[in-house]
């Protein structure tokens, strides 16, 4: 299948590592054109440095997403050098723990620069000829209660995340604008929380991938094609979907 991406103009948020750097790779072998921000200069500019080797034209920068003023000057400048914006993908987290300031640190690294990228990113999606598209990272711990999820701060503020992401998916369509959701479930890959968790707590590591009919954790790379798909013009009609990549670990209809 033919994806319509050579060319594409496509922001990716924390692109450094793991999830956010296979999604951006992804793209590269598709033929798209990249920006791609991470908190940490150093492997972000190896990923750049890669992602070139593809020949994409790849504009990278290094910043902290709870900086707003940042945030938007980097999707300015994304749009102001690749010629325009196609698709948008937000693809951050502060993690996830128990303590009581987890709360706001999702708040201000998992939501609001997702209102913030996608409010500044609209004109210039707006403008594409290829159609607009964003794709929300999200988690299947918004979908459940259950181990690894729990009463935590991550479930509740990707929940946010989801119900913003879908009010988005009924209005921005009127602008030529897609938004779309993907939530990975348990995902592993190296330096990644579950390859921590399968040295320090097997037992835990273990648990969970027993539940998971597929009999593993996810890659990077899993969830990668999945969201190049939804962002790419061959899914034209797609909006407003939350397409679980899990391996069949959520137990729902």
């Amino acid at each position: 299948m033919d994806l319509g991406l050579d060319g594409a103009r496509v922001v990716v948020t924390g692109a450094s590592r793991g999830i956010g750097r296979a999604i951006a790779q992804t793209f590269a072998d598709e033929g798209a054109d990249l920006a791609i921000c991470a908190r940490s200069p150093e492997p972000l500019t190896e990923a750049a440095g890669q992602l070139r080797g593809t020949g994409a034209t790849v504009v990278d920068q290094a910043l902290d997403v709870t900086d707003e003023a940042a945030l938007r000057a980097f999707v300015a400048r994304a749009a102001h050098e690749l010629g325009g914006i196609d698709i948008v993908v937000s693809n951050v987290s502060a993690g996830s723990s128990a303590s009581p300031d987890q709360w706001q640190r999702n708040f201000s690294t998992d939501l609001m620069p997702f209102v913030h990228l996608v409010d500044e990113a609209e004109e210039h999606l707006a403008a594409s000829a290829r159609g607009g598209s964003v794709v929300l990272i999200s988690s299947t711990s918004a979908l459940h209660t259950s181990a690894p999820s729990g009463p935590k701060a991550y479930g509740p503020l990707k929940a946010a995340l989801n119900h913003y992401a879908a009010g988005l998916a009924r209005t921005l369509p009127a602008r030529g604008v897609r938004v779309n959701t993907v939530s990975p479930g348990p995902t592993e890959f190296e330096g990644g929380g579950w390859a921590r968790r399968r040295e320090t707590d097997p037992d835990f590591y273990a648990g969970i991938r027993s539940r998971i009919p597929s009999g593993r954790l996810g890659t990077a790379e899993d969830v990668a094609r999945a969201v190049v798909f939804l962002g790419s013009p061959a899914a034209e009609y797609i909006t407003g979907t939350n397409l679980v990549v899990d391996g069949g670990f959520l137990d729902r209809v």
